[in-house]
C-alpha cells in the first residue's frame, strides 16, 4: 500500500493531530493494511459516562422539505419552549408558524430571501428578469434521492442554474441562525457568548451517514458551530424527535382517531363525527398559536401514564418529502425509549401529491409545454403550486363540491400562444372528465380527481406501515402516533383510520406539524432520553488474516514479506439492526501487517445485510477512511531502541447516537487520531 496519503483540506481538521482522510482509489486487495491483533466474533463493549450538558440555551432547526422553523429553550427554564417569531408574508387560511422551505439568490449568486420573503419577491419579478434569479424550492428532497452525495453535489434552481447543494444548505442555515440568535438575545437577561448554544438540525431517520454529515458540514459553513466543538451540534432524527415530544402530551392535547367505540364511536364510513372533532382540534390549535410559548410537562403526560413497560409504539412522520416510521418501546421509571426496529420509510411525503397534479397537467396539456412553461415562465409555475398547495390542504374525503385553482393568467396566455388553442379545448380534447374548466379562468378539481391525486401517495404510506407492524419484532403496537405537516391532512387521516383504526390506537398532537421541532428542543436539552438504538447497516473494517489453505479462496491470497495473508476479511464492529445502546462503545485491536510501517489506514466498510464475509462481496462498500500516523518506535522510549516485534492499534467506534464517532490509537506511542468517519469522499 501507499507510503504516503495526502489529507483532505475538506475534512475535519483536529488541532495537533491527522485528520481523517480518504485514500486515493485504489484494488480492495491494497487497501488492507491491518490485521487482527485479538479477533473476536463478538464486540466488546463498554459503557462510556455522559456529560452534563454545559450549554445555556438549546436551539432546535427544523429543516423541511416543504416548511422549516425553529424554536429555543433556555436550559434554566427548560419546560417552556419558544416558537419562532411569525413569519412575514404568509397564505391566507393558512396557520403559519413556520416558513416554506424555498430560498432566493440573486443573479450573482449572493444570498437575497428565504421562505415567504423569497417566494413574495421573486413571485413580484418581471418575468424576463425572473430568469436570471435563482429559486430553490423543496431542495431537501435532491439529499434523500442522491446515492452518490459529496461535497460538490449540485442543485438546479428553477430557472435551470445549478449551485452547489452545500452552499444552498448553509444559506438556509445562516438565515435561521441569525434570526433565532437575535431573538435568543432579546429574551436573554445575560450576554450569550457562541460556545453557550447547542445547536439542534433535524433530519430523516432513514437517512444514511453522507446525508447527516451533509448537513453537519453545512452547519460548520454557515457558522453555526466550528469544527473544532462537534458536540454543540446535535444531528436529531425527526420521528425520534417526535418520539420524545409525544411523551409529554395530556389528553386534551391530541385528538383519537381510533375506531374503537370507547374512543370516539365511530364507524368505518361515518365521517361527521371525525370531521367535527378535526374542526375542533384545529381551532384548538389556531387558539393557541396566539402565544408562541408552549409549556411541557417537567415528566411525562397523561397519555403516558396508559403505557406500561415494555409497551409498543409506532412514530410515523409524514412530512413534504419522506415518512419516516420508528418503533420505540417505553422503559419506566425513568421514561426512557428503546428503538426496537431500525428505521424505514421511503419518499412517500406530501410532495408526491404535488407531483401527481404535475402529472396531471402534463397528460391534459402536453409534457413539453410544461416543462417549456416551467422554463420561460418560471414565476408564474411557481404560482401555480402555490395556488394548489393551498388548495390541497383544504382537501377533504367526501367533500361534495369541487376544488378551484387559479391558473395565472401567463399560463392561459402562453398556452395559446405555444398550442395556438384554449385551455379550455385542451381540457375537452384530453378527455380527462374529473377535471373542469370555469369561465372565471380556474381548473376544477372533482373528489374523483383529488382522490387520485392523492390515493398512490396515501396507499403507499399505509403499506408501509401495516409491513412494519406485521414484522415479529413490532407485534403489540398500542399507539400510532402521525406527526409531520402531511398529517394535518384528512385524506391521510381518514385513510389511516379506516385502514389501522381497529388495530391500535392512532393519536395526532394537536400542533402536529410543529411536534418534531419541539421533541428537537427537547432532545438537545437530553440527548441520553433515547437510550438503545438499533444499527441500520453492518459496519466493520477491512482486514488481512492469516491464510489457511481450503478455508479461504486462492484469488484472496496476499505475499506479503515472505508470508501469507488473507486479504479483504470484513472484521464486523456490529451487525444490521443490532442493539446498540447509548455510549456502548466496540474496540478491536490490530497490529501493522509489516515491521516498520509507518502509515496505517483503516477503511470502514458498510453493508445492508450481514451475510457477508469479505469486502469484496456484493453490496459492500467503503464508506469512510481514518489515516493514523505511527512515529518511529525509538521515538517513544522503546526499550533499548530495539523494534517490538508487535505494535496493537485500538479502533473504537461509537454507534449509540444519531450519528457514528470513531477513533484509534497506537497503543505503544499513545498517539490517537479523534475524527468522525467521512462518508463524503467517497
Amino acid at each position: 500500500m501507499a507510503d504516503v496519503v495526502e489529507a483532505d483540506p475538506n475534512s475535519l481538521q483536529i488541532p495537533g493531530d491527522i485528520s481523517s482522510a480518504p485514500s486515493s482509489p485504489a484494488t480492495a486487495r491494497n487497501e488492507c493494511s491491518i490485521t487482527p491483533l485479538t479477533p473476536s466474533p463478538s464486540p466488546r463493549v463498554e459503557v462510556r459516562p455522559r456529560m452534563a450538558c454545559p450549554f445555556l440555551v438549546v436551539v432546535a432547526i427544523d429543516f423541511g422539505t416543504t416548511s422549516s422553523g425553529y424554536a429555543f429553550s433556555f436550559t434554566q427554564d427548560s419546560e417552556a419552549i419558544h416558537m419562532m417569531k411569525r413569519w412575514e408574508g404568509g397564505d391566507p387560511g393558512v396557520a403559519n408558524q413556520k416558513s416554506p422551505t424555498c430560498l432566493l439568490l440573486t443573479p450573482d449568486l449572493r444570498f437575497h430571501s428565504f421562505g415567504f420573503a423569497a417566494r413574495d419577491f421573486y413571485h413580484d419579478l418581471d418575468p424576463e428578469d425572473a430568469r436570471h434569479w435563482l429559486y430553490f424550492d423543496k431542495f431537501k428532497m435532491k439529499i434523500h434521492s442522491t446515492s452518490d452525495l459529496t461535497m460538490e453535489t449540485e442543485l438546479e434552481a428553477v430557472n435551470g442554474r445549478r449551485v452547489r447543494a452545500i452552499e444552498v444548505f448553509a444559506h438556509a442555515l445562516r438565515f435561521f441562525r441569525e434570526h433565532a440568535l437575535k431573538e435568543v438575545k432579546d429574551q436573554s437577561s445575560s450576554v450569550l457568548e457562541g460556545e453557550e448554544i447547542r445547536w439542534v438540525i433535524t433530519v430523516p431517520a432513514v437517512w444514511r451517514q453522507p446525508a447527516k454529515q451533509f448537513m453537519r458540514e453545512a452547519a460548520y459553513l454557515a457558522g453555526l458551530v466550528s469544527p473544532d466543538c462537534p458536540e454543540q451540534l446535535l444531528i436529531a432524527l425527526e420521528p425520534e424527535a417526535a418520539s420524545i415530544y409525544c411523551r409529554k402530551l395530556r389528553l386534551h392535547q391530541v385528538l383519537d382517531l381510533s375506531l374503537q367505540p370507547i374512543t370516539n364511536g365511530l364507524d368505518l364510513d361515518g365521517s361527521r363525527a371525525f370531521d367535527s372533532s378535526f374542526r375542533q382540534a384545529r381551532e384548538q390549535l389556531r387558539r393557541s398559536r396566539h402565544s408562541r410559548t408552549f409549556l411541557v410537562e417537567s415528566g411525562t403526560g397523561e397519555l403516558w401514564s396508559e403505557l406500561q413497560t415494555g409497551d409498543r409504539y409506532i412514530v410515523a412522520d409524514c412530512g413534504g418529502g419522506t415518512v419516516d416510521l420508528t418503533v420505540h418501546q417505553i422503559e419506566q421509571p425513568l421514561g426512557t425509549l428503546k428503538e426496537l426496529y431500525k428505521a424505514s420509510g421511503g419518499p412517500y411525503g406530501a410532495v408526491g401529491v404535488d407531483l401527481a397534479f404535475e402529472a396531471m397537467l402534463c397528460q391534459i396539456f402536453g409534457e413539453d409545454f410544461i416543462q417549456s412553461f416551467k422554463a420561460k415562465r418560471p414565476a408564474a409555475w411557481v404560482d401555480l403550486t402555490i395556488a394548489f398547495e393551498a388548495r390541497k390542504r383544504t382537501a377533504a374525503p367526501g367533500r361534495a363540491n369541487a376544488l378551484n385553482i387559479s391558473l395565472p393568467f401567463s399560463f392561459i396566455d402562453y398556452y395559446k400562444r405555444h398550442r395556438g388553442q384554449s385551455v379550455e379545448a385542451a381540457l375537452r380534447r384530453s378527455n380527462m372528465n374529473i377535471v373542469k374548466w370555469s369561465s372565471q379562468g380556474m381548473l376544477r378539481l372533482t373528489q374523483e380527481a383529488m382522490n387520485e391525486l392523492f390515493q398512490p401517495t396515501i396507499n403507499n404510506i399505509i403499506k408501509h406501515i401495516e409491513e412494519l407492524m406485521a414484522k415479529q419484532e413490532v407485534h403489540g403496537v398500542r399507539f400510532l402516533f402521525l406527526v409531520g405537516g402531511f398529517a394535518e391532512s384528512a385524506m391521510l387521516q381518514k385513510a389511516v383510520q379506516k385502514a389501522l383504526g381497529r388495530t391500535c390506537r392512532i393519536i395526532i398532537p394537536h400542533d402536529v406539524g410543529l411536534t418534531i421541532l419541539k421533541g428537537a428542543v427537547l432532545f438537545g436539552l437530553d440527548p441520553t432520553v433515547v437510550r438503545v438504538r438499533r444499527c441500520p447497516l453492518t459496519y466493520g473494517v477491512g482486514v488481512l488474516n492469516r491464510f489457511i489453505e481450503g478455508r479461504h479462496p486462492r484469488d484472496k491470497l496476499l505475499i506479503k514479506d515472505g508470508r501469507e495473508w488473507c486479504t479483504d476479511i470484513l472484521d464486523r464492529f456490529v451487525s444490521v439492526d443490532q442493539s446498540v445502546a447509548l455510549g456502548e462503545v466496540v474496540k478491536r485491536s490490530y497490529t501493522p501487517a509489516r515491521l516498520g510501517q509507518r502509515k496505517i489506514i483503516i477503511n470502514i466498510y458498510c453493508s445492508a445485510t450481514d451475510d457477508v464475509t469479505y469486502i469484496s462481496d456484493p453490496g459492500v462498500r467503503k464508506c469512510g477512511t481514518i489515516t493514523l500516523d505511527l512515529p518511529e518506535p525509538g521515538a517513544v522510549g522503546g526499550a533499548g531502541g530495539g523494534v517490538p516485534e508487535r505494535r496493537e492499534i485500538r479502533a473504537t467506534m461509537q454507534f449509540g447516537d444519531t450519528e457514528i464517532k470513531v477513533t484509534a490509537v497506537d497503543v505503544m506511542s499513545n498517539h490517537s487520531v479523534r475524527a468522525s468517519i467521512d462518508f463524503l469522499s467517497n
